[in-house]
């Protein structure tokens, strides 16, 4: 399946930059069948047609509301300083299914801004490289104060270093046969880990601790290992 990113409705139109893809480093060629999702759920496949420098899509069939995976998974985590790291992170949570990422500014956060809309097009390319129809939103760089006041934490977990606060090993977490956890959320440390203050508020939250092993993991790969749990979860 050859999968671009466009719109499905009103009607099915190839994003602009998915054009020039198309026609200048793909170099295909009229007729050839293609797909395109607007990362919503919906797909159309059809047959190229070029009308000079524009490409649009000759439709054969239309898919509307495509199954999205389940349980959702919302990862809420501080940027690294360097950022080909949240990016790697960014590019492998998207393959493994992740539904929301949010940027955490906390104590230690030394990145103060993200990128938002060139980390959206780096989600889009990962989401059609593994054929997914529904792509994963994006939000803005936000203080952990006031994530947490708008969230459910009977489905919200922390990870954290901290062992003198009680922690749940992320393989005694059971999501089997409960509605709770249809929709988890899960908060991953800056490098440093959150601060002293920020794991008691955490706590008094009633956000539950999560421990992910005895390793020490860098901030990318403790998000990482939490999507590949969760994508686990999605393939029993």
């Amino acid at each position: 399946m050859k999968l671009f990113f466009g719109e499905i409705f009103p009607q099915v139109k190839i994003d602009d930059d998915e054009q020039q893809h198309i026609v200048k480093v793909l170099r295909m060629r009229e007729g050839e069948e293609i797909y395109v999702t607007d990362g919503k759920g919906n797909l159309a496949k059809g047959n190229l047609v070029f009308e000079g420098k524009k490409v649009s899509l000759n439709v054969s069939e239309t898919e509307e509301n495509l199954a999205d995976f389940s349980p959702k998974l919302h990862i809420a985590i501080a940027p690294t300083k360097n950022i080909d790291r949240i990016e790697f992170f960014v590019e492998k949570a998207t393959e493994l299914g992740i539904s929301e990422i949010t940027f955490l500014q906390t104590d230690k956060t030394e990145r103060k801004n993200i990128n938002t809309q060139k980390i959206q097009k780096q989600a889009i390319g990962a989401s059609k490289q593994s054929l997914r129809f529904h792509f994963p939103k994006i939000n803005d760089l936000t203080k952990l104060s006031d994530f947490i006041k708008n969230i459910n934490v009977e489905n919200a977990f922390v990870a954290h270093c901290d062992e003198s606060f009680e922690r749940t090993e992320l393989k005694d977490i059971n999501q089997n046969n409960s509605q709770s956890f249809q929709h988890i959320t899960f908060l991953i440390g800056p490098e440093g880990d959150f601060s002293p203050n920020e794991i008691k508020m955490l706590s008094e939250k009633g956000i539950k601790a999560v421990s992910l092993g005895n390793q020490r993991l860098r901030t990318e790969t403790a998000g990482i290992f939490v999507a590949a749990w969760n994508y686990h979860q999605m393939n029993k």
